[in-house]
């Protein structure tokens, strides 16, 4: 045991205070004792090292259930265990559900106790990493739901930062899931335009007739159901940015009025003449390959040369898997707030299925494991464990 790790033993008997206290520091612990609830509370004010607190349940200035909450308040990553009589171990089952981590009940079993604060000690140290690693993602990555550390994500920032504040077209290539949106929004809040409009378009979620009405938008009696004049997603997006995902989708019809688009900055409205003037910063992206489309003709050799004056690259996951961990941080901060969940990491053995799965789904197939795991813990569980993920990912272990 290190000497690092620091207990605080709160109790109102001397007998079990002096007990207790020559048992952890025989261990190798930093013992702290307090003998009432105010001398804790001041104790864990003025040491912010502390790993785990015991505290009595019944006392007679401040109980262990007042002690716990104004001390999680003070410093959050502190584990609690609750000490209990008998007649009063249903009041700490209730004291986990406000946050202490266990309980042990009078008298004591030396080895169970150890047990439980060696448990308590490894959640707090759990605990703080995923606190420093959340302030490290926050400081380190600049880009919003954009999340990665490995040498090929840094690169992909270095993009962002150098083309954010330009009005260039950007092509944004990678495998479906990747992330390629994400990484179109980070550009556009990274950019001038970021207080205007983001607007993204799907081109193969259309087919050609709505897309042209959807991109440039239509008159009054302009086709069947045209029964007032709707703005496209160009005027929409006007000084702003818009996103066009797939664009390889485009039919030959519409490659030829989004190069004119790109061109002369103007179009008309579906069954309109008046020429309206646009102002948009454009983003494609693609998981096909562009180049072969061209060498077959089933895509634009001038349009493809105005699509890529700038490319970012998105690697496949399996290709950057030193960053599922944060990534992983990420998504379950986000869906414990969607889902008021309180889950704060994975276990080993998960995290151990997550680095050894091949990710054909990539991010996307990342973030859906990781809900499933967040939705399915229970409820005063702060571990996603393997049988909480999908099959998929559980037999990896059988197949390595």
């Amino acid at each position: 045991m290190e000497n690092s790790k620091a207990i605080l033993i709160v109790d109102d008997e001397p007998n079990i205070r002096r007990v207790l206290e020559a048992v952890f520091s025989k261990d190798g612990y930093r013992v702290f004792v307090a003998e009432n609830g105010k001398k804790a509370l001041d104790l864990v004010s003025t040491e912010p090292d502390l790993d785990v607190m015991l505290c009595d349940l019944v006392m007679p200035d401040l109980n262990g259930v007042e002690v716990l909450e104004a001390a999680r308040e003070i410093n959050p990553g502190l584990s609690v265990v609750m000490i209990t009589a008998h007649g009063t171990i249903k009041t700490a089952v209730d004291a986990m559900k406000l946050g202490a981590f266990d309980y042990v009940t009078k008298p004591f079993d030396m080895d169970e106790i150890k047990l439980v604060v060696k448990n308590a000690l490894e959640r707090s140290r759990l605990l703080a990493e995923n606190i420093q690693l959340r302030q490290e993602l926050k400081s380190r990555y600049r880009f919003d739901g954009v999340v990665g550390e490995s040498g090929k994500m840094q690169e992909v920032y270095k993009i962002i930062e150098r083309v954010a504040g330009s009005n260039a077209t950007v092509l944004i290539r990678g495998d479906s899931g990747t992330g390629k949106e994400l990484v179109a929004r980070a550009i556009h809040y990274s950019s001038p335009r970021s207080a205007k409009p983001f607007i993204a378009v799907s081109c193969a979620a259309l087919p050609e007739t709505l897309l042209e009405s959807e991109l440039f938008g239509h008159e009054k009696g302009a086709f069947t159901g045209a029964v007032g004049q709707k703005a496209g997603r160009f005027e929409l997006a006007h000084q702003g940015t818009l996103f066009l995902d797939e664009v390889p989708e485009l039919s030959p019809a519409m490659q030829v009025k989004l190069l004119r688009v790109l061109q002369e900055r103007q179009f008309e409205r579906v069954g309109g003449t008046r020429t309206l003037q646009v102002d948009v910063r454009l983003i494609a992206a693609t998981n096909r390959n562009l180049e072969e489309a061209v060498a077959s003709g089933a895509f634009r050799a001038d349009l493809y040369y105005r699509l890529q004056v700038i490319q970012v690259f998105l690697p496949p996951l399996r290709e950057r898997k030193t960053d599922i961990p944060p990534l992983v941080e990420h998504f379950i901060e986000k869906f414990n707030q969607q889902n008021g969940k309180n889950v704060k990491f994975v276990s080993q053995e998960a995290m151990e299925l997550l680095m050894k799965y091949g990710w054909p789904g990539n991010i996307r197939e990342l973030e859906n494991a990781i809900e499933r795991g967040v939705v399915l813990a229970d409820a005063n569980s702060e571990l996603i464990t393997p049988d909480l993920l999908p099959l998929a990912i559980q037999r990896v272990s059988e197949t390595t």
